[in-house]
């Protein structure tokens, strides 16, 4: 295994000597049990990239490695120094029995910002709070808030700090839309100043909107690139059809809405097919399709 201390290799330089932070042939096991198989993912400063996979796709396994809480097996990882990375794992880490100020302050002190210079970080903090919704519950107790003004609260005091790199771990799962809404502004100014985001996530609408994305299944990549080039990459065409097809083409057939989508090689000469043009869901279902084909076939052969 091979961890650098930075994209550049070496300890301590800004974000601007770097071109990305990530993650090259990361391996993760766990005994026999494989977690992550050569993953490489790319994070730009001041750009959002997403992790997106099914529960055990290794989503978390891979934010833990750039958060540099949990050691590859092999593989290296790029990243800041510890105390230049801002880390929302899965819970959110925020204490219920403080209240909203005191749990910024408490990780204020965990980031080493001493009291005498704390005077830009309170209105940094104040401004966060402000445009999160969050500002007239600044003297509530966490356990007093709803679960998506704690999430946005966990995010503020990741990014508190404006570390060099914020891995956030399926930060809007199960959050309503209106907070969904306050997230994403929080994201998109920690990347707007200048911080590298790797966030995980399970919606792909949500996915659509970062500079780029790694697609994981099973410990191995799927899929990767922006947005646009997963979907250009899709082979063949999608069909769709009032029924579910029978025979083989049922195992490239998938229910979305109202009707029924059928990846083909080619657009066929059935009444009642229209073609279909692909979104980033559809680019990634047939991914898994392929590969499931493509293994089926192996393990016949």
């Amino acid at each position: 295994m091979t961890t650098g201390g930075t994209a550049g290799g070496s300890g301590g330089s800004s974000p601007q000597a770097n071109t990305a932070w990530g993650a090259t042939g990361l391996t993760v096991r766990y005994g026999k049990k494989t977690a992550l198989s050569g993953i490489t993912l790319r994070a730009p400063v001041g750009q959002v990239t997403a992790v997106v996979g099914g529960d055990g796709a290794g989503k978390t396994t891979l934010l833990r490695c750039l958060a540099g809480s949990l050691a590859p097996t092999a593989g290296a990882v790029h990243k800041p120094v510890k105390d230049r990375i801002g880390y929302l794992p899965s819970s959110s880490g925020i204490y219920p029995d403080l209240t909203v100020a005191e749990n910024l302050d408490f990780r204020a002190t965990a980031y080493g910002i001493s009291r005498r210079s704390r005077e830009p970080w309170r209105e940094r903090a104040a401004e966060y709070l402000d445009r999160a919704g969050l500002a007239d519950a600044a003297n509530r107790l966490a356990s007093q808030l709803s679960g998506g003004m704690r999430q946005k609260l966990a995010v503020i005091a990741a990014m508190l700090h404006q570390p060099e790199l914020l891995v956030l771990d399926e930060p809007t799962t199960g959050i309503d839309p209106v907070s969904r809404s306050g997230l994403w502004w929080l994201i998109a100014r920690a990347a707007a100043e200048g911080c590298a985001v790797v966030l995980s996530t399970t919606y792909l609408d949500e996915a659509e909107r970062c500079a780029s994305v790694l697609v994981l299944d099973a410990g191995t990549a799927l899929a990767s690139g922006t947005s646009t080039e997963i979907v250009a990459a899709m082979p063949g065409v999608l069909c769709g059809v009032a029924a579910k097809p029978a025979g083989e083409a049922a195992s490239r057939a998938w229910r979305r809405g109202g009707r029924w989508r059928v990846w083909e090689e080619r657009p066929p000469d059935t009444p009642g097919t229209d073609l279909i043009t692909p979104d980033l869901q559809d680019a990634v279902t047939v991914a898994a399709i392929a590969r499931e084909i493509k293994t089926s076939e192996e393990v016949a052969a």
